[in-house]
């Protein structure tokens, strides 16, 4: 009897350490696949063959990975406002430019440069942020080959 349990059990332990590389597979695969969604590139998203150009008050700044997000909200000419969303750079990029945490209160006066949304949403892609006292800074966003 002692016999068939040891050839039971040698036979059991290949097929646990099977299925348990299965498993660890396909975690890693659906790891990965989580991870490439939830990123994107530039010319996904963005049209880099336009450029817009916007004025408002910042209404928040958000650093957070992947993209840092800056939140403007910009004057139409029917005296609405509209609330744009502009990707920036990673937090790290960001940091490394010269931003800091305090950089841009709220309600600061900004003009922004940048790729507009492909989809027609009020986003875009930052290429440059000018202050009202005329100080220029990068965001660190994506940047397209045939952006000018």
């Amino acid at each position: 009897m002692a016999m068939f349990f040891n050839l039971v059990n040698k036979g059991v332990k290949p097929m646990r350490n099977k299925w348990m590389s299965i498993v660890a597979v396909v975690a890693v695969l659906l790891a990965a696949a989580v991870t490439v969604s939830a990123h994107h590139s530039f010319s996904a998203e963005f049209d880099g063959s336009k450029s817009v150009t916007l004025e408002g008050k910042v209404f928040m700044m958000e650093f957070v990975n992947p993209h840092s997000w800056l939140h403007i909200d910009v004057p139409t000419a029917d005296g609405k406002t509209e609330r744009w969303k502009i990707e920036g750079g990673s937090p790290n990029v960001m940091f490394r430019l010269g931003w800091t945490r305090d950089t841009l209160p709220a309600g600061t006066k900004v003009k922004v440069t940048g790729s507009p949304a492909k989809d027609g949403a009020k986003r875009m892609s930052s290429r440059s942020i000018e202050f009202p006292d005329g100080k220029k800074m990068d965001m660190g966003g994506s940047k397209a080959d045939e952006v000018k």
